[in-house]
C-alpha cells in the first residue's frame, strides 16, 4: 500500500512537471498531439499540455539573416553581373512554417533562398544594366521584398522584412564599356556646361561693353553741356568786365597772350615794330605817341 501511494505520487509528479513548459523571450511555440498541430503561437510565458500526450515544438522568433552566396544574373541587356545580398526575415506563422520545414532553420534558408534569388533575377532582367547601377538598388530591392514576402508567408509561413544588396560586380568586359559609357556622358556634360558658360560671358562682356559705350556718351554729353555753360559763363564775365574798363580789361588779355606765347621761355617771335601785339611794351600805355 505505501509502494502504491509512492508510485502515485511520483506519477502525478511527472504528469505535472510534463503538463506544464515554459516558452522563452525571443520564442514561440506550437503544441503537437500525435504529430498533430493542436494549439500554435504559444508567446513567451508559462503554459500547460496535456502530459505524455502532447508536445511542444518552440521556434526562434528573433529575426533572421540569410546571406546568400553571390550569384549571377542577366540584365535587360543581356549582359550579365554578380550580386551579393542579404535577407533578414522572422517566423510569421507557427503551423505553416512547421507544416514546410518542421521547424528546421537551415531547411527554412534552403528554402528561401531560391524564392528572394528568383524574384532578383526576375527584376534584374527587366532594367538596363545603366538603370541597375546608377541608382535602380532601392527599386529592385523594394520590389524583390514584395514579391518575396507575398510568395514565402504562403508557402513556408516565413515574413520577408528587408533584402539589401550587398555588391554588384562587373565582369572586366562589362566594367570598361560602363566606365567609358560613364566617361562618354560626363564629358559631354562638361561640354555642354562649357559652352552655355561661355555663351553666357559673351552676353555679360557685350551687355558690359554696351554699358560703357552708353555710360561714355553720357559723360561726353554731360562734359560738353558743362563746357558750354561754363564757355557761356566766362563770356558773361568777359563782357561784363570789358564794359567796365576797355582799356583794363585789353590789357589784362594781352598780359595772357604774352604768358601764354612766352610759357616755355624759349619762344622767340618776329614782330614789326609797329605790330599792335607789343603795343605794351612800346609806350607802357598802349597808345601811339
Amino acid at each position: 500500500m505505501k509502494t502504491t501511494s509512492i508510485i502515485i505520487v511520483i506519477v502525478l509528479l511527472l504528469a505535472a512537471y510534463n503538463s506544464a513548459f515554459v516558452v522563452k523571450e525571443g520564442q514561440s511555440a506550437i503544441v503537437l498531439q500525435f504529430g498533430r498541430i493542436e494549439r500554435t503561437n504559444d508567446k513567451p510565458g508559462l503554459h500547460f499540455k496535456i502530459p505524455f500526450i502532447q508536445q511542444v515544438m518552440r521556434f526562434d522568433a528573433r529575426i533572421q539573416t540569410l546571406d546568400a552566396q553571390p550569384e549571377r544574373y542577366f540584365t535587360l541587356e543581356k549582359k550579365s553581373v554578380n550580386i551579393d545580398f542579404y535577407v533578414k526575415w522572422r517566423i510569421a506563422k507557427n503551423s505553416t512554417y512547421y507544416q514546410a520545414t518542421a521547424g528546421d532553420l537551415n531547411q527554412a534558408r534552403q528554402r528561401l533562398s531560391p524564392i528572394v534569388k528568383d524574384a532578383l533575377r526576375f527584376e534584374v532582367n527587366a532594367r538596363p544594366l545603366d538603370a541597375l547601377i546608377s541608382g535602380g538598388r532601392k527599386d529592385i530591392t523594394k520590389r524583390v521584398r514584395e514579391l518575396a514576402d507575398k510568395s514565402t508567408n504562403k508557402t513556408l509561413g516565413i515574413q520577408v522584412l528587408d533584402v539589401r544588396i550587398k555588391q554588384i560586380e562587373l565582369p572586366a568586359a562589362v566594367s570598361d564599356s560602363v566606365y567609358k559609357r560613364m566617361r562618354a556622358e560626363r564629358t559631354k556634360l562638361a561640354n555642354e556646361l562649357r559652352s552655355t558658360g561661355k555663351e553666357a560671358g559673351e552676353k555679360i562682356r557685350a551687355d558690359a561693353d554696351r554699358q560703357r559705350q552708353v555710360l561714355i556718351a553720357d559723360a561726353h554729353r554731360d562734359a560738353a553741356k558743362v563746357r558750354g555753360e561754363g564757355d557761356a559763363t566766362a563770356a558773361k564775365i568777359y563782357a561784363k568786365a570789358y564794359s567796365k574798363d576797355p582799356k583794363f580789361y585789353a590789357f589784362y588779355r594781352s598780359l595772357q597772350a604774352y604768358r601764354h606765347a612766352f610759357a616755355n621761355g624759349k619762344s622767340v617771335l618776329i614782330l614789326k615794330s609797329n605790330s599792335q601785339f607789343m603795343k605794351y611794351f612800346s609806350n607802357g600805355g598802349g597808345e601811339k605817341p
